[in-house]
């Protein structure tokens, strides 16, 4: 981090719990584009057929666990 982003940072955890908050949500949206509106409606479409296909018995479940031991043996 630059030494600015240091102090910006330094100066933020000064602020009350409110103004840290409003500040944390406004840093969240100055990274909001459209592309990325687009991907998470695509994302939310892609989201709701899985559970659809899940429902319906099309598509088969794992437990997190096995899931996870999968992941980690890789």
């Amino acid at each position: 981090m630059t030494a600015i982003a240091e102090q910006v940072l330094k100066d933020a955890l000064g602020l009350p719990p409110v103004d840290r908050a409003e500040l944390i949500e406004r840093l969240f949206q100055s990274f909001d584009s459209s592309m990325d509106r687009h991907v998470d409606t695509v994302w939310a479409a892609e989201i709701e057929s899985r559970i659809e296909g899940y429902d319906q018995g099309q598509i088969a479940a794992s437990p997190a666990a096995d899931v996870l031991a999968r992941i980690n043996r890789r």
